[in-house]
């Protein structure tokens, strides 16, 4: 791994609170935490949680505990309320906390704590990751991934080395995806002060991001805002955008957007990683999903995927692989020749009379009002149907209630079956996305 980044040792890493970093920095830096790894006493195999956000102690440290052959669980500062649970699902020995002035503590976790899977790392002396799943239909699972496994696509992969705007953070597959694609290539990690639609546009002016990763949620988020106005977004080439599907109203909205810029579709699990994909074109949600090493099938309308970058399996869960190592994803997709559009979970369907609602669908459509800044579709039990549709909307400005579910309704007749149409809408100030920007479902 260092020897690939000493390809580019002049070339800048990371862009951080107007401080610029080289890879020469990255390569001194690694070397300096090795050496305080072994002095503080953190051995080789030890489960070590890195909680902070994308800073540059955050990342040497991330690489010098993986060059040291631990097993690292990165964590975020906005999931504190879980941490506790997280350190004992995942056997955590050794807890390194980055602070706000990037300084680092270490403290000690549990006491050594044994599972068949960590066991297994250790004994080949491999190195490995622990990401918890976003919990958003259910409780998070604590997926082992080997680093080795997950890293080996990315030596082979050649791409131009671009500025990019992180966006997603560590404890993220697409994060930890994100930041060895460009580490690999060459590229430049930018920072943004917040995750605000503003701070975003700020960076990409300020220091000329070419690629913007992001969820299809934070991008309605920027379009809402209004707030690219006085900025100059020229240098942005490409956006991509995952994890959840993307309402075909917010694509049409960003095209028209950035017009100039390519809108590509990404597809990745935690369980799985991340996998090449190619979109049809900028304003579509149909897209190839592949990459040597790994083979898909389409099973009762449910994609299944297996992967040579595969996780070894859940700390706090049974194993979701079948005998022959396939995953059901649990995403329902639609097929046209090579190319699959994806409609949803499996698990959020929402059945109306032995009709499947996918909420995406009418998520896209609700979007359309005018006066909606966000909205989530759920599915609300029925004694006549089973379930009916129910939608909770964030309103742009106050409106009464009354007239705003007129028109609601009135909007969604003519786009949506009738048995789609929400037969509740609620009005609600509540973030209706976690901290990763991912739509919560399971409230």
């Amino acid at each position: 791994m260092t020897d690939k980044l000493r390809e580019t040792q002049d070339s800048e890493f990371l862009i951080f609170k107007g401080q610029t970093f080289t890879y020469d920095d990255l390569l001194t830096r690694i070397s300096f935490f090795q050496k305080e790894l072994e002095q503080n006493g953190i051995r080789e195999g030890e489960c070590v949680a890195l909680i902070g956000d994308y800073s540059p102690n955050a990342i040497f440290l991330l690489m010098a505990l993986l060059l040291n052959r631990n097993i690292v669980v990165p964590l975020s500062n906005e999931s504190r309320e879980k941490h506790l649970d997280m350190f004992e699902d995942a056997k955590v020995n050794q807890i390194i906390e980055i602070n706000e002035n990037d300084s680092w503590t270490l403290r000690e976790g549990s006491e050594s704590a044994s599972h068949p899977l960590l066991d297994d790392l250790r004994e080949k002396g491999e190195s490995g990751i622990i990401i918890f799943t976003s919990g958003t239909s259910g409780k998070s699972k604590a997926s082992v991934l080997s680093a080795g496994r997950l890293l080996e696509k990315y030596k082979t992969a050649k791409r131009k080395p671009l500025r990019t705007l992180i966006f997603l953070k560590l404890d993220h597959i697409g994060g930890i995806n994100t930041l060895f694609a460009i580490l690999f290539n060459g590229g430049t990690i930018v920072t943004s002060d917040s995750r605000t639609p503003e701070s975003v546009y700020q960076a990409v002016d300020k220091h000329a991001v070419q690629v913007l990763p992001a969820t299809p949620t934070f991008l309605n988020m920027m379009l809402m805002s209004k707030a690219d106005a006085g900025y100059n977004l020229s240098s942005l080439q490409l956006i991509t955008y995952g994890t959840e599907p993307m309402p075909q109203s917010t694509l049409r909205g960003i095209h028209r957007l950035f017009p100039d810029v390519r809108l590509k579709q990404t597809y990745g699990l935690t369980e799985l990683g991340i996998f090449s994909t190619k979109s049809k074109d900028s304003q579509s949600t149909w897209m190839k999903v592949g990459c040597a090493g790994t083979e898909t099938k389409i099973t009762g309308g449910t994609l299944w995927v297996r992967s040579e970058s595969a996780m070894l399996g859940y700390l706090n869960a049974p194993s979701p692989f079948d005998e022959d190592g396939w995953y059901d994803t649990g995403d329902q997709v639609e097929t046209d020749g090579e190319y699959i559009r994806i409609l949803g979970r499996k698990s959020e369907i929402i059945n109306v009379g032995g009709e499947k609602v996918f909420p995406a669908e009418v998520e896209s459509v609700f979007l359309e009002i005018p006066n909606v800044r966000d909205v989530l579709i759920t599915g609300r039990k029925n004694p006549i149907t089973g379930e009916i549709v129910a939608a909770e909307a964030v309103l742009e400005k106050e409106e009464d209630i009354k007239s705003f579910r007129k028109r609601a309704v009135a909007h969604c007749r003519q786009k949506l079956q009738p048995y789609q149409i929400p037969q509740i809408i609620s009005v609600t100030d509540r973030k209706l996305s976690n901290d990763r920007f991912k739509k919560i479902r399971n409230v």
